[in-house]
């Protein structure tokens, strides 16, 4: 097993909550990989979580800050800063919330003032954070940004409301950015569309267990766990991947390619042959 993938590293992880989030296996991933770490999050999530507890397993300090905040994460990048004595290397971004989904509110009954909440903590906070990194020039060269997307983005997905918008647009951040990032500082910024996980934002979404087994199904290699996903992101920190940037790249068992698998056919043909399941009209919603 390639072992210090990341010695000598530093970073900041944005979105560690509790050990079913993905940044909090992120976390444990790097250390193991001999990185350095600033933990983050807002007050709030830090106040509700248990996100001290990886600080001290992982040896990272917890600096709060509110992502959607420009003030904030200048203060986070000036601390970080001081605290490592330079600047980092790598940066994670894995924030994502929507009012809508939590009041249950559908898609085409939307609040527009949440809509604009959805946006701007899940979407426009990355733009913010690669802003003021970079008018702070907080990364080094051939540093790694990562953001936490989902295949919402370009296919629809029932249940996964508005934020299907702001991972599109946070993809979109990850390609404009990148440009820019990669033309001045060599630095890459990339987006992983990860299989469906139950994590504490994710257990929100409705039918989200529905979705989990028709993925594991349809995705040949069933779907991808949180550490597995950890893992990978770790070879986009490291100097490995130094010529990956703009990318979104699938990290989904392959159910991003597939069409129909033979085991939801099977699903679907014995649906359509039951004969005490209710009227396809029933089933619309």
């Amino acid at each position: 097993m390639v072992t210090n993938l990341l010695k000598g590293k530093k970073g900041i992880i944005f979105g560690a909550l509790d050990e079913r989030s993905i940044a909090w296996k992120v976390a444990e991933q790097a250390h193991e990989q001999g990185a350095q770490m600033v933990l983050t999050n807002t007050p709030v999530a830090i106040r509700m979580g248990s996100i001290d507890a990886l600080a001290g397993q992982t040896g990272s300090i917890v600096i709060p800050a509110d992502a959607t905040s420009v003030k904030d994460l200048g203060v986070l990048f000036n601390q970080t800063r001081e605290h490592f004595g330079g600047k980092v290397d790598f940066i994670l971004h894995s924030i994502g919330m929507s009012l809508n989904v939590r009041k249950k509110r559908d898609y085409d009954d939307l609040d527009y003032n949440y809509l604009q909440k959805t946006l701007d903590i899940s979407a426009v906070s990355f733009h913010k954070v690669l802003q003021v990194a970079r008018k702070q020039d907080a990364i080094n060269r051939w540093g790694s940004v990562v953001a936490l997307s989902y295949i919402a983005a370009q296919r629809t997905l029932f249940g996964y409301n508005d934020m299907a918008e702001a991972k599109a647009m946070l993809e979109s951040i990850a390609r404009s950015f990148g440009y820019i990032y990669g033309r001045d500082k060599q630095i890459r910024i990339n987006t992983v569309s990860q299989s469906p996980v139950k994590t504490t934002a994710g257990s929100g979404v409705r039918g989200i267990d529905g979705l989990l087994d028709f993925t594991n199904r349809t995705s040949p290699l069933g779907n991808a766990s949180a550490k597995e996903c950890a893992q990978f992101i770790i070879t986009l920190f490291s100097d490995l991947t130094r010529k990956i940037t703009m990318q979104n790249i699938y990290h989904d068992g392959g159910f991003s390619s597939m069409g129909m698998s033979s085991k939801a056919m099977q699903m679907y043909t014995r649906s359509l042959n039951c004969k005490d399941c209710p009227p396809e009209e029933d089933l619309s919603s």
